[in-house]
């Protein structure tokens, strides 16, 4: 998916692969070494993944890239639990912010689940990313009491999004499309 404007820089979002790995895992540390004295150490390497721990989740489900100008400034992974997709890993880097990548990565994660009929999309964040947050609140998740409340101590809460069926939101061919997208990524 391309997005382009007069005066706008080429944004894309596409899946990523193993040669992403390096760029991904930039991109998680960059967008989040600003916070980094929020978190607990163990909090904060659970954030910031290192290539192999990227590599790995490519293995455990979609990830997928933003790019702006060519160059990856942004991500956002998801795998599937029952009939719910979990999202995680959602970053995006702080020169890039602002051009609505966030948006659509999330528009792409909600695309690739009523695609697949799941059922709600749910995420864990934390109280101290209010950007983000901002934008969770604003594409429709609420807060819920769910756990984890925490990661390696640092405090966390867990929001989620009902979504409807995919045969509200997509035309069969638009469907077929993201069913082509498979959890699983070699």
């Amino acid at each position: 998916m391309s997005v382009t404007g007069a005066k706008s820089p080429l944004l894309e979002i596409r899946l990523a692969n193993s040669d992403d790995a390096s760029s991904i895992s930039e991109v998680l540390l960059q967008s989040f070494i600003e916070y980094k004295s929020e978190y607990t150490p163990g909090g904060f390497a659970a954030t910031t993944p290192t290539v192999q721990e990227v590599r790995h989740r490519l293995t455990e489900g979609p990830v997928w890239v933003g790019l702006l100008e060519g160059m990856v400034v942004a991500t956002v992974s998801a795998v599937a639990r029952g009939e719910s997709l979990y999202v995680r890993g959602m970053a995006a880097l702080p020169s890039a912010r602002g051009h609505r990548i966030g948006q659509l990565l999330m528009d792409s994660v909600q695309g690739f689940a009523v695609a697949r009929e799941c059922k709600h999309l749910f995420l864990s964040t934390t109280p101290f990313l209010s950007r983000a947050i901002a934008l969770y609140e604003r594409l429709g998740f609420i807060r819920t009491a769910e756990g984890p409340h925490d990661l390696f101590g640092t405090p966390l809460f867990t929001m989620e999004k009902m979504l409807p069926s995919s045969r509200d939101e997509l035309s069969p061919g638009d469907r077929e499309k993201l069913r082509g997208q498979t959890l699983s990524q070699p």
